[in-house]
């Protein structure tokens, strides 16, 4: 029976081999101190932390994620170690975003469990408020046994406080490593998903719509209410729901200061709950429920096809989760008992010891092939989904090979998202989750064009690897385009050097730029100053309370600056402007994609690290090195690619050049 602790309650622990749960409802950086028996902590290395994520019988996670599991082996402790602290941060407080204090999010929960799953006690870490750092629990040893006790001690001051009063002299070098190593997971980190229905409801329930500038809310940064020309869209074009990204910031200038945003539409708030989703066809008996593209509630076939994707990454999640805890188990039960069978030395010769090992052997492969049999029948399950709802997904949504594309318009309002490619899993290749990013865009992208290894064990040289990142590049800025009513967004181009020029033949060609790619250093500090400039002109306007005070003809438009082959054509001002526009553009419309190689940049140390950590990470070719917030899963990234030989992303650009063309007279 679990034992649920309070504040200083402990409870005794039976077993040495432990896992230690924690939800958090946001995404988390979690860390496990060893103390001495007096609780003080002799080094940094006594902590294991996402930068190092592995010491002498502890592992945690590499990232920040909203649920956690620590791996704890109290045997492999030395006899130094009589403490084992668990420790929670929220990330946010210095990567710029999201909540910067447990008072303002749900009570974290924490478990210690065996390895089978059963939990042994529990404690709900309540009371907390203006902390951004706790002590959740903490295992001790005590007269040769050890225990477990519910601490909660909360630090406003974050790591650096709390190592400190643990005794450790580095606090500050190891809370700054240790959120420097979350900032850089925080870069690869996917959109967590919608919030989950009730346990046992398959249907995904619509989450709160997100605030548009017509709606009276400011985005992120901004100081006051937005008026709908600086949004990029029309009123209503963004009233479908969906969560907000989980480092968003968005804040109600008619709410109290720290108050939660209302993400209410203001016209839905006395209407009529949402049509049911389409029903599923009749199941044969003892056959699952088949499949229906939108089974997830929503207030438009849009919206419920947004949540059942995100439904889809949720439970592809899950069971691989589940299954790999599940061969994990097998494998600790397998090591045990055949430790046990060899600790005997009667039986480690003879038919006794053979025949204990066959035994171990056994249980193991059959715990591992019934893990297996759940994981394939869930794998079935997600592959009848996602063989449904890819055909019906709309162009935002849908890959370039869809036939959709073929019937496309130009749109006369905003999606709730777009595609930027595919999630998938080692547990299932064949399955690809589309990976949807809400707009307006709050964060810029960074496309790496660095040497990589494959995961086929093969190499790209740089050459294609510059080429195939400014395709990638092209692919979304081109459909971000497509996705947009015409005039409501714009793109310019920075090519110092002139090497993407064939890359963007497709946007130069049809006419959908600006205006010409700039190149030379000239080039660069001509956009850079007209795009600055414009940040700086619509934040005083907010500012003085007079947003039509602007110049005749100012471009209210969404602006997305691409930058190709960065640093090249840049000097130090230029890397500054470039960092102002990350930081300060989104809230007023201006957004960057930079192409460029992480190691070519890096001689620019602590001046690009900021700007590296705001945007989003993506690659070229197939990468494992995105996380979720939620598991913390490693997922393979597949970039979009428009079908060899295919005119279609010509044919889309060339009627929104038509579009706009037609919107400008």
């Amino acid at each position: 029976m679990t034992a649920e602790l309070v504040r200083g309650q402990n409870h005794p622990l039976s077993q040495s081999r432990l896992e230690i749960r924690i939800s958090a409802g946001t995404p988390v950086a979690a860390a496990a101190a060893l103390g001495d028996e007096n609780g003080r902590i002799h080094g940094t290395e006594w902590v294991a932390h996402p930068g190092a994520p592995v010491q002498p019988g502890l592992e945690v996670s590499r990232q920040a994620a909203a649920d956690h599991r620590l791996a704890v082996d109290l045997d492999a402790m030395t006899d130094a170690v009589h403490r084992v602290s668990v420790l929670l941060a929220l990330p946010a407080a210095n990567a710029g975003a999201g909540p910067a204090r447990f008072g303002s999010v749900a009570a974290p929960f924490v478990a210690v469990t065996g390895l089978d799953g059963t939990e042994v006690a529990s404690y709900t870490i309540t009371g907390l408020n203006l902390e951004s750092a706790v002590v959740a629990l903490e295992l001790y040893r005590r007269q040769g046994a050890w225990k477990v006790r519910a601490v909660g001690q909360g630090y406003a001051g974050g790591l650096a406080e709390l190592f400190a009063d643990q005794g450790l002299s580095e606090a500050a070098q190891l809370a700054a490593g240790i959120d420097e190593a979350v900032a850089k997971g925080l870069v690869r980190s996917v959109q967590a998903p919608p919030p989950r229905t009730p346990e046992g409801d398959r249907s995904r329930q619509a989450a709160a719509p997100a605030v548009g500038p017509d709606q009276g809310a400011a985005p992120q940064g901004a100081p006051g209410p937005v008026p709908p020309a600086y949004g990029g869209q029309p009123a209503g074009g963004q009233g479908q729901g969906g969560p907000q990204p989980p480092y968003g910031g968005a804040t109600d200038p008619h709410a109290p200061s720290g108050g939660p945003v209302d993400y209410s539409h203001p016209r839905r708030q006395t209407s009529a709950p949402p049509p049911p989703p389409p029903a599923a066809p009749p199941r044969h008996p003892g056959q699952p429920a088949r499949p229906v593209a939108g089974d997830a509630t929503g207030w438009s076939m849009e919206e419920r096809l947004y949540n059942q994707v995100w439904g889809m990454f949720e439970d592809l999640a899950r069971t691989a989760a589940a299954y790999r805890s599940a061969v994990d188990f097998a494998e600790s039960r397998m090591d045990k008992e055949l430790e046990q069978a060899l600790s005997d030395p009667r039986s480690r010769i003879g038919g006794q010891g053979d025949a204990a090992r066959e035994a171990a052997r056994a249980r193991y492969t059959q715990l591992v092939d019934q893990a297996r049999a759940s994981l394939d029948r869930d794998l079935d399950q997600l592959a009848a989904e996602s063989e449904v709802v890819e055909p019906a997904l709309p162009p935002a949504f849908a890959r370039w090979d869809n036939p959709c594309w073929h019937a496309y318009r130009v749109p006369m309002e905003i999606p709730m998202a777009l595609r930027l490619g595919d999630l998938r899993l080692p547990e299932a290749e064949s399955i690809r989750i589309p990976m949807l990013l809400r707009l307006p865009l709050e964060r810029g992208l960074w496309i790496d064009s660095g040497r990589t290894e494959s995961l086929d064990g093969s190499f790209t040289d740089s050459h294609d690897m510059r080429r195939l990142a400014m395709d990638t590049a092209v692919a979304h800025a081109a459909r971000l385009l497509a996705v947009y009513p015409a005039g409501e967004f714009t793109v310019h181009v920075v090519d110092p050097a002139g090497s993407g020029a064939q890359a963007l033949a497709p946007l130069t060609q049809t006419g959908v730029l600006a205006g010409p790619p700039a190149q030379g250093a000239a080039g660069v500090t001509e956009v850079l100053a007209r795009l600055t400039q414009r940040v700086d002109l619509v934040q005083m306007a907010l500012r003085g309370g007079a947003p039509d005070a602007l110049p005749p003809g100012f471009d209210t438009s969404q602006q997305l600056l691409i930058v190709n082959d960065f640093p090249h054509g840049f000097d130090d001002r230029a890397v500054n402007q470039l960092r102002y526009l990350v930081d300060e553009g989104p809230s007023v419309g201006v957004h960057l994609m930079m192409v460029a190689d992480r190691e070519e940049s890096a001689g620019y140390g602590p001046l690009l690290d900021p700007l590296w950590r705001s945007l989003l990470r993506l690659t070229a070719v197939p990468d494992d090195h995105l996380a979720d917030p939620w598991v913390g899963h490693a997922w393979t990234y597949e970039p979009p690619s428009v079908p060899p030989g295919s005119e279609v992303l010509r044919q889309v650009l060339t009627q929104v050049a038509e579009a706009r063309r037609a919107w400008n007279r």
